[in-house]
């Protein structure tokens, strides 16, 4: 690769590290160390575990040499440390945690300057690693009502229109094309049959969803699947994550909806004679040129698929970043959120959660079978 790729590169590890910097500059290190969330690791560890993916893929993998690090590999692995023990492990603390990021990035960037990017995937997975953490540590600043964990600019194309696209039964391609950074679970691209539906002009809003409440949403037990009635019944849930006490937004009323499950997406969807869509008829609106669908990028936006492989899935750079997750228990996300750093956001990427978590940044669009 050219000098000027060599740096557009070191650019973008640096623009992420900014903003990693940035998020959790307000807060003391006893605010980081903290668990601020039962489902949420402290933000401490998560700033240790950004360093220690760089240093095992970049340092260690890439460049060949020996980690900077390598005795803090397990502490922060994942799947080693779930979340729920990740408070009471010896994570690095105050100023250590700052000097292990800055350490790693120093010689990173000799990787680069000395062995070279390669054809720089190994690098762009580490950017976006670092983007996306950032985006899961603001979904722990939401849970503990501290700043960063709320979107502040006007909701883009607020006043888009309502009512529903008709789009044509197609065989169409989807995934991720040839030549551009994608994640694994992105490919390989196929052709797949949609038959013609309806989709939503644009993601159910704050001033929708109050409605929703306000007629009987969250006890309506007809519109609730038996999963969801159950787990609705047992956390006693009647309206959005974060809404205020007596049952309303506190932002924008024509913004997307945000933090509601699977579960809630879907009684939406049952009580408004919808139903989510598929991924693929998220994918085949999201990128047909006839109509564009509007306020992609505002919200994750639930469907009805559950995560799998695509036909012919090869699992890179680990199986752990998604292969592990396939099946029935996790349903499919499409599109980004107001938190995503621009360099992730992709009409292909797949995000995909648990049913019943709400810490995301995740939305609703109905769908409808066109008779």
């Amino acid at each position: 690769m050219a000098v000027a790729a060599h740096a557009a590169l070191a650019d973008a590890l640096q623009h992420t590290r900014d903003r990693t910097l940035a998020l959790v500059a307000p807060f003391s290190y006893s605010e980081l160390e903290h668990v601020q969330h039962p489902l949420m690791s402290p933000l401490a560890w998560d700033l240790g575990h950004i360093a220690a993916y760089e240093d095992l893929w970049l340092v260690h993998r890439h460049g060949g040499g020996e980690p900077v690090r390598g005795d803090l590999a397990d502490l922060y692995d994942a799947f080693e440390t779930p979340r729920a023990v990740r408070g009471e492990i010896p994570f690095l603390r105050g100023h250590d945690v700052f000097d292990y990021l800055g350490a790693v990035r120093e010689r990173a960037l000799d990787v680069l300057h000395d062995a070279g990017p390669a054809d720089g995937t190994l690098f762009e997975i580490v950017i976006r690693h670092e983007a996306q953490h950032n985006e899961t540590m603001r979904q722990t600043l939401f849970l503990a009502g501290l700043t960063g964990g709320r979107p502040r600019a006007a909701p883009r194309d607020a006043d888009a229109a309502e009512g529903w696209i008709d789009i044509p039964a197609d065989r169409f391609s989807i995934g991720a094309r040839a030549g551009v950074f994608a994640y694994d679970n992105e490919r390989p691209r196929h052709v797949v049959e949609v038959p013609a539906f309806r989709i939503a002009r644009r993601p159910v809003t704050n001033a929708s969803w109050a409605h929703f409440c306000e007629g009987g949403g969250y006890e309506r037990r007809e519109w609730w699947s038996d999963e969801g009635w159950a787990w609705k019944q047992e956390y006693d849930i009647v309206h959005p994550e974060g809404w205020t006490a007596d049952g309303r937004p506190r932002d924008d009323a024509d913004r997307p909806v945000l933090h509601v499950s699977w579960f809630e997406a879907d009684a939406f969807a049952r009580a408004h004679g919808a139903r989510l869509p598929t991924e693929a008829e998220w994918e085949k609106a999201a990128t047909w040129s006839q109509e564009p669908i509007a306020q992609i990028g505002e919200a994750f936006e639930w469907t009805s698929s559950c995560f799998a492989g695509y036909p012919g899935f090869i699992a890179h750079p680990y199986r752990e970043y998604s292969e592990v997750f396939f099946g029935e228990r996790y349903r499919v996300l499409r599109g980004s959120s107001w938190a995503t750093e621009p360099r992730a956001r992709s009409l292909t990427f797949r995000n995909w959660d648990l049913p019943q978590r709400r810490q995301i940044f995740a939305g609703v669009r109905l769908a409808k079978d066109v008779s």
